[in-house]
């Protein structure tokens, strides 16, 4: 481990330890939370799910940042993409209960506010992580891949993410197989959706922010996935 790595382990520590030991910065947290559950979002995603592409690139390249790889871009990037997986989360959370209820589970709806963790508590978070991860997460991921290709197209620049986004052609350059076999078909059953179960287990104002938690390892599996389509 170099001295770079060191430095941004200890600094990253110190960053998640603020929360943890000093409880006015958590109840600060809380309360901003609860009242603005969509800005406090798109800053949870815009820096903790860009720090995942950093140390995506890091894995991938050596280095934290290099010409064109445009933090501040794939930072404004994720915060939007945190507003919609705001917005998922608000929606499976709440229909997928109600289906179920449908499909004669009853009590469905009020399980995940029930204390302690229960069969039923655990079916019902496992059923909204697998309509979640199903239906929302692809289109999710493949979203971030064109915007990804994007911004690296336009130098990594503010700029360059504004201009005119050419989607048929980035879509056409994208490895559908290793879209495919690595990144929908290995990380959403194996990862994400035991991951999510997990998430709407947690009591609600702890959700969004474990799922930013989880972008960390995005980052990483997108590394990953850039390496094997460049195979």
């Amino acid at each position: 481990m170099k001295q770079k790595d060191i430095v941004f382990t200890l600094a990253t520590i110190a960053f998640f330890l603020a929360f943890i030991l000093y409880r006015p910065l958590l109840e600060t947290y809380r309360d901003f939370n609860l009242q603005h559950g969509m800005v406090t979002s798109f800053l949870k995603f815009a820096i903790l799910a860009t720090l995942g592409e950093v140390i995506g690139l890091r894995i991938k390249t050596g280095n934290y940042n290099s010409p064109g790889f445009g933090i501040l871009p794939r930072a404004l990037v994720w915060g939007v993409i945190g507003l919609t997986i705001q917005m998922a989360f608000i929606i499976f959370s709440t229909g997928t209960p109600v289906f179920l209820e449908y499909l004669g589970l009853s009590g469905s709806s009020g399980m995940l506010e029930q204390q302690g963790v229960t069969p039923g508590k655990v079916l019902v978070a496992f059923s909204i992580s697998v309509a979640m991860n199903i239906i929302y997460a692809p289109v999710m991921m493949t979203t971030h891949k064109i915007t990804d290709t994007h911004i690296e197209n336009n130098g990594g620049t503010l700029k360059g993410l504004f201009s005119p986004l050419k989607m048929g052609e980035i879509m056409a350059g994208i490895n559908w197989r290793v879209q495919w076999n690595f990144v929908f078909k290995k990380t959403i059953p194996l990862f994400w959706i035991p991951a999510h179960t997990i998430t709407f287990l947690l009591p609600a104002e702890y959700r969004v922010l474990f799922a930013a938690l989880l972008g960390i390892m995005l980052g990483v599996f997108l590394a990953v996935a850039a390496v094997l389509g460049k195979r």
